[in-house]
């Protein structure tokens, strides 16, 4: 497979896990990197061994057929679009884009162009979560008939320096940590057809509790506990709670209850962790790892010591699927699809009524072991 040539706009924190990460996988080859900031494109770059460019010169080099957008979730529109209009290909970190209507905006440009956009998150490839995919496929907890989704914490601000971003219109926990969720639960059971949220805020103000801004207030100006139903096409309906006004809960991340039996799948911000079955008899055992190698730990994390970590998974994906002319499993389809799920909880969260979805999608094709090690080096 031949290496498409990768840019990087955005050279912030998680720009380090792309060109850390990039290598592992084929056909992608990470060849410059810009930033409105000059002085971190150049530190990026310097510290990887590749180019540093101004953002219109990396939008104009011929070597670039890929450009992966790692700004800041607001300029993430702005910058795709451009993206698309250089005549390059986009892959943007989550989400996508603040409002259904920007993203319909790219995918119509992008299909007049003839451009393919990707988005993470892509950690629903992880060995772990395709583990529970095949195990759902199966039969193996029958019919999935409900289930929940949670993530629930207090919030960035305990530990971001400068996290006023995280709670302004087009962030909070829906939109920051929502995608990691709503992308398994499209993997799991496909699209959604329609939802209904309570959306509220326990707090007006938030207190920065590191950095140099210790102490100070911070105003609360999106919803930070979104607790909502979502009803999917397959009839499934999922309880999905998003919140940073908790402080402690026992809940897990996904449970997925079925005719047969109830399934336990694990965080789906990481690739791997143990997967657990019960069946009728209400025995919960965890199901034994199989031989796929987006779930075989690769780093040490300081909080959940050895990690699996794959991101650009879904780029290799993206880019051997331009070669080979098929859908790629990060689709615009399908982020779009996520993007209609989680504004519509907001909507249904500010007006008390449920809200049809306008746009769906397919469920994106399994990716066994043998898939996965094809995009490996």
């Amino acid at each position: 497979m031949a290496n498409m040539g990768i840019g990087i706009i955005g050279c912030g924190n998680i720009s380090a896990a792309y060109l850390r990460l990039a290598p592992l996988l084929k056909g992608l080859d990470v060849r410059a990197v810009a930033d409105m900031n000059m002085a971190a494109a150049t530190a990026r770059a310097t510290e990887f061994g590749v180019k540093a460019q101004s953002v219109d010169d990396l939008l104009a080099n011929k070597d670039v057929d890929i450009i992966i957008n790692l700004t800041i979730p607001d300029a993430h529109y702005g910058i795709s679009k451009q993206i698309l209009e250089a005549g390059k290909h986009a892959y943007s970190e989550k989400p996508l884009v603040l409002t259904l209507q920007q993203g319909t905006t790219l995918r119509d440009l992008a299909k007049a162009k003839g451009l393919s956009v990707g988005c993470a998150p892509d950690t629903f490839l992880g060995g772990s979560h395709q583990q529970a995919r095949a195990l759902i496929d199966e039969g193996r907890i029958g019919s999935v008939t409900a289930g929940t989704a949670a993530v629930q914490n207090h919030g960035p601000e305990g530990w971001h320096p400068s996290p006023e971003f995280f709670f302004l219109p087009g962030a909070g926990p829906m939109l920051d940590l929502g995608p990691y969720y709503v992308a398994n639960l499209i993997n799991f059971l496909g699209p959604v057809k329609r939802v209904g949220a309570l959306a509220t805020s326990a707090t007006p103000t938030r207190t920065i509790g590191s950095g140099a801004r210790a102490g100070e207030e911070i105003a609360v100006e999106t919803p930070t506990n979104i607790r909502a139903l979502l009803e999917f096409h397959s009839g499934a309906a999922i309880d999905l709670v998003t919140s940073w006004d908790v402080w402690s809960h026992r809940r897990t991340h996904f449970e997925f209850y079925g005719t047969e039996g109830t399934l336990y799948v694990p965080d789906p911000n990481f690739f791997g962790g143990t997967v657990e079955v019960a069946g009728r008899d209400g025995v919960i055992s965890a199901v034994p790892g199989w031989d796929h190698p987006f779930g075989v730990p690769n780093q040490e994390h300081a909080k959940h010591g050895p990690l699996a970590n794959y991101r650009t998974a879904g780029l290799a994906d993206m880019a051997a699927a331009m070669m080979e002319g098929r859908d790629h499993r990060c689709s615009l389809e399908r982020t779009l699809h996520g993007v209609d799920v989680m504004t519509a909880c907001l909507t249904s969260g500010a007006t008390g009524q449920f809200v049809t979805l306008t746009t769906t999608c397919t469920r994106p094709a399994a990716l066994g072991p043998d898939e996965a090690r094809a995009l490996l080096r």
